[in-house]
């Protein structure tokens, strides 16, 4: 059985204590590997370590410019791993390996992207109002970051968090989930064949309690950048109480897909199906409430339920599978609840709503179409991490984003007409970070990423995240040819 030991200070290492938790694969429902979980020693051990790479050696001493080059290699060897980084996370997480492989090949450009960044980081010489002073302001690095990634993307997020962290001149303790860690410890692997000095990125694991608390209220972190749900957020916020960190948080979402009746139909039902099946529903954009104008709702369902009966299920190592299982057991117990209570609440089950016939192992549910009578049903409400569409309908254009905004969340959102007039109309009035017209599950490093309301106040990716790694520092400089003056003597 494979076993995963810890990255810390260019070493590998078990914990302190033993201790190690087991990683289940979802496709069988049995342990596949094992892996190291940090404790209080751990996390200090890391946290020093970064902080160490920081302020001495060289990491501190590299130029920006040469920070860059080491991550556009880091980008090199991404792009050269792409498979077996793509397979490991497949196996570990279920996600489907032609989504992971693609996905991780494409993380490698959003490296790319912040290495040209390095040395673009910019101060100013200020027009002061005060005589003999030259004063300009420089940006330096934030300190040491605490970026703490979820399970379900975790090549991408830890690119969005640890592309601008580096690039600025920062070092990181990355905390991978304790629910599939195995992706990032063989990302650690190519973080020191990069050849980053040791403290500049450390990867450990464990559970929020004591792991996650004493890593975000650390004394010597100075930010944190965490993707998740928004209760473990909440903890986050009053854990960094003690250290007074930055804070940036992506919390997911609920997000609406508003099909007008003058959309393409077909265009509709592609950008749908891959909203809410795409990584078996297991994405913090998931637009999974579907709001249909009242004149095409048949039609549209219809198609839905025709294209979903048509998704092929199956072991997520496989090509030609499109809905692979759920990442664990407790996702799968909360889905299954979750559809029975929609239907007990008066919603119409049009297709799935159960585990898929000859799956008897593993972490599988069937891609599922809601018909919904009205928005106090709990699949509209909450968010469902899996293969579950609750569609709706409307009648006019200010029922529709009246609907669309009636959520805590406000992530992402699709809006699907021809209309241009109405859909600059709708991506103003929609209260969500991310409006995809016509289109949906697009990203890139070039284009902010974050949300509205309980999605959280961060955005990654684009150009200005690179600030948000950054303390402006002023120097004040006189230039006068006299001594400063005696500031006890008036004139």
């Amino acid at each position: 059985m494979k076993h995963y030991q810890m990255y810390i200070d260019g070493e590998w290492c078990d914990a302190a204590d033993g201790a190690k938790l087991e990683s289940i694969n979802p496709a069988t429902g049995e342990v596949w590997a094992t892996a190291a979980i940090a404790g209080e020693t751990e996390v200090n051990r890391a946290v020093a370590a970064a902080s160490r790479a920081l302020n001495k050696g060289p990491w501190a001493e590299m130029n920006a410019t040469q920070r860059g080059k080491l991550l556009h290699r880091l980008g090199d060897l991404i792009a050269q791993n792409s498979q077996m980084l793509g397979e490991i996370e497949t196996i570990d997480s279920g996600k489907l390996a032609r989504e992971t492989r693609a996905q991780t090949g494409y993380v490698a450009d959003y490296y790319y992207y912040f290495a040209g960044l390095a040395d673009k980081i910019q101060g100013a010489t200020l027009p002061i109002d005060k005589p003999d002073m030259h004063v300009y302001t420089k940006r330096v690095p934030i300190g040491v970051v605490a970026a703490v990634v979820p399970w379900n993307a975790q090549m991408f997020l830890t690119a969005t968090k640890l592309g601008p962290a580096l690039a600025a001149g920062n070092t990181v303790v990355l905390k991978a989930s304790e629910m599939a860690p195995a992706p990032m410890f063989e990302f650690a692997r190519i973080v020191d064949e990069a050849g980053f000095p040791a403290g500049v990125v450390n990867v450990i694991t464990g559970y929020g309690e004591p792991c996650g608390r004493l890593l975000t209220s650390h004394a010597d972190v100075a930010r944190v950048a965490f993707t998740g749900g928004p209760e473990t957020a909440r903890h986050i916020v009053r854990n960094t109480a003690e250290n007074f960190a930055v804070v940036s948080l992506e919390l997911g979402g609920k997000s609406p897909i508003l099909v007008f009746d003058d959309a393409d139909i077909e265009g509709a039902v592609n950008g749908i199906i891959a909203g809410n099946f795409g990584a078996t529903g297991q994405s913090c954009v998931a637009g999974s409430r579907v709001f249909i104008q009242s004149g095409i709702r048949k039609q549209v369902l219809e198609k839905l339920v025709e294209r979903a009966g048509q998704i092929c299920i199956g072991d997520p190592l496989a090509d030609d599978t499109q809905v692979g299982p759920l990442c664990t057991r407790e996702q799968l117990e909360h889905i299954s609840e979750s559809v029975d209570d929609a239907v007990r609440e008066g919603a119409k089950l049009l297709i799935g709503g159960r585990r898929p016939e000859g799956f008897d192992s593993g972490w599988y549910y069937s891609p599922t179409i809601l018909d919904c009578p009205h928005q106090d049903i709990r699949t509209v409400r909450e968010e469902m991490f899996g293969p579950v569409l609750s569609a709706l309908s409307f009648d006019t254009e200010e029922e529709a984003i009246e609907m669309a905004n009636n959520s805590d969340f406000g992530l992402g959102s699709g809006v699907f007409t021809s209309n241009v007039a109405r859909a600059l109309r709708v991506s103003d009035a929609i209260h969500s970070g991310i409006v995809w017209v016509n289109t949906y599950r697009v990203i890139s490093p070039i284009a902010p990423f974050g949300g509205f309301k309980n999605s959280g106040p961060g955005r990654e990716s684009g150009i200005d995240t690179i600030y948000d790694y950054t303390r402006t520092k002023t120097v004040w400089i006189n230039i006068s040819s006299e001594p400063m003056a005696n500031p006890f003597t008036m004139r």
